[in-house]
């Protein structure tokens, strides 16, 4: 059998040039894998629930300062200082005479000093008692006092102690069982688990209102955050959205994830010009039904990516720049608002851009487009 004609230099050449790119190719297919097999939640923007059991440790992005822990000099003292009115006082007099000895009994006081005990009072329940009186008419008709709202039954516990333990169950999420443990032990009740279980499905019935007060007061406001994870309910997944600011959390659990949840919750829909939507990029966010606000993008997220670049392969020293960039920025504006300024000093700003601007020019060159993308970017 003929073998066929023998392939010419050049042919193999050829050849050879197109190996290299595919392997170039391969290659740089192969280090993408290995990244996203090393991408958690701490190092890019999967949800918390897609770590699984493998849950990585817990990791702040906050850096040393270079300052010693406790106050800093120069800073405002958070000291605790005297009330003019205190709820009690209680007058201490002197017996007998630092210097003689002689007896002080009955002699006027010519001055005082002063000093306060903060604490919390004797913690007991108040037993407010009700009693509703009947009066008896010349007709015969004995009628009886209304109760009072919330007034239900002989014996009942009151708002205040309802409102702590709803607190403690959904501001600190303590379980039922601890909850009744923790009023046992500190007011001496003794509710039932039914009873503390059930307080939550009445605070949401009585929110409602507040619900909707809450949506329109983020619907107005001029910076608007977003964000969603999932968590088991009953064994099954679901999502959690939030929508909030520094004054207001709107939360929303449902079985999806993108622009249904998003539509139902119903702020970033009805966010305009001079809105500004903050999120982690996931793509329901930037749907064209969502154009009329601007969008920026969460730097909280943007960190943890970087130090998965970072972490992935050091010679990224590019990712490392920005994340150090980031950090230095939020520096910056935190003295600016603590020196009661509403914006950074322009040359500040200058500087912090054009570092950013070589950083990301520098990712550019690290990381090339593959052949195909950078020839269509560059017919465009």
């Amino acid at each position: 059998m003929s073998a066929g004609p023998r392939p010419s230099y050049d042919e193999l050449a050829a050849l050879v040039v197109v190996q290299a790119e595919q392997i170039a190719v391969l290659r740089a297919r192969v280090a993408e894998l290995e990244r996203r097999l090393g991408l958690d939640s701490h190092n890019s923007s999967k949800p918390p629930s897609s770590d699984g059991l493998g849950k990585p440790a817990p990791r702040s992005q906050r850096r040393a300062a270079g300052r010693r822990a406790g106050k800093q000099p120069g800073a405002p003292g958070a000291a605790l200082t005297q009330v003019d009115e205190p709820d009690a006082v209680v007058d201490h007099r002197p017996v007998a005479c630092a210097g003689c000895g002689e007896v002080l009994a009955g002699v006027a006081p010519v001055g005082f000093e002063a000093r306060q005990v903060f604490d919390l009072p004797p913690m007991r329940l108040a037993v407010t008692e009700h009693r509703l009186w009947r009066c008896a008419c010349a007709c015969g008709t004995h009628t009886t006092a209304a109760a009072p709202v919330g007034v239900d039954a002989p014996a009942q516990y009151g708002p205040s102690i309802a409102a702590l333990t709803v607190y403690l169950l959904v501001g600190h999420h303590t379980p039922v069982d601890r909850t009744a443990q923790i009023l046992a032990d500190l007011f001496g009740a003794a509710p039932s688990a039914g009873w503390i279980a059930g307080l939550t499905g009445r605070a949401a019935t009585r929110l409602t209102g507040f619900t909707q007060r809450l949506r329109q007061v983020l619907r107005t406001a001029a910076v608007v955050h977003f964000d969603e994870t999932g968590l088991r309910v009953a064994g099954r997944l679901r999502w959690l959205h939030v929508a909030c600011t520094p004054l207001g959390t709107f939360y929303h659990l449902d079985d999806k994830r993108g622009r249904d949840a998003i539509d139902v919750i119903g702020v970033l829909t009805a966010l305009g010009a001079g809105q500004t939507a903050v999120h982690d990029g996931f793509k329901s966010y930037l749907h064209p039904a969502y154009d009329t606000a601007g969008h920026a993008l969460c730097n909280a997220h943007h960190l943890r990516e970087l130090d998965g670049w970072a972490e992935h392969d050091p010679a990224h020293t590019w990712a490392g720049t920005l994340a150090g960039l980031l950090r230095e920025g939020k520096h910056q504006v935190n003295q600016a608002v603590a020196a009661g300024r509403d914006r950074l000093d322009q040359t500040v700003l200058t500087d912090l851009l054009h570092r950013w601007d070589q950083a990301v020019q520098a990712g550019y060159a690290a990381n090339p487009p593959p052949p195909a993308a950078a020839a269509a970017r560059s017919s465009r």
